[in-house]
């Protein structure tokens, strides 16, 4: 089977908006854009065109979290109530950094899946300004104890990280995780104020996404980046250019066998890890918004699917992941 043509295919039947890639190593074997980027100027998807990613962003702040480590600014056990003092006081003081990378923090979540978008979201334009959403939710179950998918947690890992370095989280993301990588179209965006080349969201109903999300993203989610991005991001990571070889093995080594996912995903240090053995993933999912990038270390082979519609990647991921990562 042509995998140029089916994709053509999956997207037309689809109506799919966004961007397919995948390539080997430093090949390129399919890059392809559908669909629109802003509909109502009728500008198209291109291949470079950057894209909201959601919680694609918490591989990103995983790696920044291992890299202050590194540097000796944090540590996994290090506890976070030693560097969010009087603030978020319902988290209990037996969370670690490891807890919060690996969702088994219990800590009460401000962002739960099921839930409404956080109340005033254009007022989020900081790791600090997160702050106020993140207050008021209990503990869940005891640190460590199991795991439970947390947006909240990766929320405070970007609090916990400007604080222990100094600097404002996207600052670390840009140098101690983009610019390693080679990631020029990766970054944070303010989501009412984006340039020519960014996609904007859209809910199903037709609408932008612009009052459902964070005007602007932190650790939890919200960087907007490219398909090609992403080839430059997994070659970059698996040769040790962003954090040491070891940290890489530790991040997507299994820590949650259990994870309660549709398809028994396991969960590293910030990395989805599919059942196969064989691959690492990130994956986001949001109002206007669908992203997932897989990873075989072994053959280079990475692919990408991104939209800027909350459903429209997972037909093509899923073909993908079935024609691609079943190959030898």
């Amino acid at each position: 089977m042509v995998v140029g043509e089916e994709i053509d295919r999956l997207a037309r039947d689809t109506g799919f908006s966004g961007v397919v890639s995948v390539s080997r190593g430093s090949e390129v074997v399919l890059a392809r854009a559908y669909g629109l980027a802003h509909r109502g100027y009728g500008v198209p998807n291109t291949v470079d065109t950057r894209f909201a990613i959601a919680s694609g962003t918490k591989g990103l702040t995983a790696l920044v979290v291992v890299i202050l480590i590194v540097e000796g600014k944090l540590a996994l056990g290090t506890r976070v109530r030693a560097l969010l003092g009087a603030d978020l006081p319902l988290i209990d003081s037996s969370v670690t950094v490891e807890h919060l990378l690996a969702h088994r923090s219990g800590i009460g979540d401000y962002c739960d899946e099921d839930a409404l978008p956080p109340a005033q979201p254009q007022s989020f334009t900081s790791a600090a300004a997160y702050l106020p959403a993140l207050e008021g939710f209990p503990q869940r179950f005891p640190p460590g104890s199991q795991f439970c998918y947390n947006n909240g947690g990766f929320a405070v890992l970007a609090l916990v990280a400007e604080r222990a370095a100094g600097v404002p989280f996207a600052d670390l993301v840009a140098s101690r995780v983009t610019a390693r990588a080679g990631m020029a179209h990766t970054s944070f965006l303010r989501s009412d104020q984006l340039p020519g080349d960014a996609a904007t969201g859209y809910l199903e109903d037709g609408r932008t996404n612009v009052f459902s999300l964070p005007a602007v993203g932190s650790g939890d989610g919200g960087i907007y980046s490219s398909a090609g991005d992403f080839a430059a991001f997994w070659a970059a990571l698996h040769a040790g250019r962003i954090a040491p070889p070891e940290w890489v093995a530790r991040m997507t080594a299994v820590v949650s066998a259990e994870t309660s996912t549709r398809e028994q995903l396991r969960y590293g240090l910030g990395f989805w890890l599919p059942p196969d053995d064989t691959t690492v993933m990130l994956e986001g999912y949001d109002y206007g918004v669908s992203f997932r990038s897989v990873s075989r270390p072994s053959d280079g082979l990475v692919f990408t699917v991104v939209s800027n519609t909350s459903e429209g990647a997972w037909p093509l991921t899923r073909w993908l992941g079935g024609q691609l990562v079943a190959e030898p």
